[in-house]
């Protein structure tokens, strides 16, 4: 396949005479291009642009604020990942704003890396009840789908925040102004739920796109068969990560997320509502949905329900509309030390991981990239 030297090589003898916009939908491929400083090695023409690929970034702030209501009931026992637990809300001020800020208050709230753990959490606490609150791409919603399929203990119940990648990328195409010219297909998304989910961006868009792997080389081999596509005005979609990514996904995880999940119109914050974009528990498991047992309303009345933070710009960088640091609180008022918006809180949004890669200061020009 060729290391990375390879393909980066064989980039920069391309010519374009206009820049080339290509966006990533994957916190994980935006860690590897950061951290490994693709974009500097890049020639100035070509743009890699991080887009929507982090879920704890638009996980609903009303969610937020439900899971930080339910974890001050002493008789419920909250579990997150741990990206969720620093995630703000826009609660009042002399309440919680956080899972973290509620679990220093006194609230039983605790990280868990797996479904697996949630059913040691409910079984060792059967007199408590335990609320899985799962916030998620597809890649993280399919074990979610498998505990449900399996069955929960009957004090287990899931406040799910789970979203489909595609639609938020359809969204985009579908507006004036995409802002892109081609597109990198995160890896292990499409190794759940198919390469083909991403044959609209070539089919109904012309837009050359190309499936990834989280290795550099993977990722300069997916970029330049995007670049090299573009070119030459034949757009297809190309699979770079065929080892893992196999035509059609995984059936098992489609077949057990199809019968334990309905696919539903979902908000995506600061973002509004995209069609088809969300899950949600399907009636015959409506047992363990946290929505249901626990009867969770939004209260429309409530000061900023479901934007970012007052000045956050994370919308904006979650749809490629501008970079981490064109944001006017990147790096001063915003750090991962006291993150303001979900961009700088989990290890998946483009505002930490640009700030780990070691970019603090903010860019003195603030262009938008679409």
């Amino acid at each position: 396949m060729g290391n990375a030297a390879y393909w980066l090589e064989r980039i920069r003898t391309m010519d374009f005479p206009m820049p080339v916009r290509v966006m990533n939908v994957c916190g994980g491929h935006e860690r590897t291009i950061s951290h490994a400083g693709l974009r500097g090695a890049l020639p100035k023409n070509i743009e890699i642009i991080p887009g929507p690929g982090c879920p704890v970034c638009v996980c609903p702030e009303e969610d937020i604020f439900s899971a930080i209501e339910l974890a001050q009931n002493p008789n419920v026992i909250l579990v997150a990942f741990g990206d969720m637990l620093r995630v703000p809300c826009n609660g009042p001020k002399a309440s919680p704003r956080s899972l973290e800020q509620a679990k220093a208050a006194g609230a039983d709230v605790r990280p868990v890396a797996s479904p697996a753990q949630m059913l040691s959490i409910a079984h060792d606490n059967p007199q408590k009840d335990v609320v899985f609150f799962a916030a998620g791409f597809e890649t993280t919603t399919a074990p979610v789908a498998a505990m449900l399929a399996q069955g929960t203990p009957d004090n287990l119940s899931v406040l799910l925040s789970g979203r489909l990648t595609w639609p938020a990328v359809a969204m985009l195409l579908k507006s004036e102004s995409a802002g892109f010219d081609g597109l990198i297909a995160p890896g292990h998304v499409s190794a759940i739920m198919g390469p083909e989910e991403w044959d609209f961006v070539v089919k109904k868009h012309n837009i050359p796109a190309a499936v990834a792997g989280f290795t550099p080389d993977s990722l300069l081999a997916a970029l330049y068969s995007v670049l090299q596509q573009f070119q030459q005005g034949q757009p297809e979609l190309e699979n770079c990560y065929a080892d893992v990514v196999p035509q059609g996904g995984n059936p098992t995880a489609r077949k057990i997320m199809a019968e334990t999940l309905d696919v539903v119109d979902s908000n995506w914050r600061g973002i509004g509502t995209i069609p088809a974009s969300g899950y949600a528990i399907a009636e015959a498991y409506a047992r363990a949905d946290a929505r249901k047992r626990f009867a969770l309303e939004v209260d429309h009345s409530r000061k900023r329900v479901g934007e970012m933070p007052p000045g956050c710009d994370c919308a904006r960088v979650v749809l490629g509309k501008i970079y981490p640091n064109q944001c006017i609180l990147y790096g001063k008022a915003c750090t991962p030390r006291k993150p303001i918006g979900p961009c700088m809180v989990s290890d998946e949004g483009a505002c930490r991981i640009w700030w780990s890669s070691g970019i603090r200061e903010q860019a003195r020009k603030i262009p938008e990239t679409a």
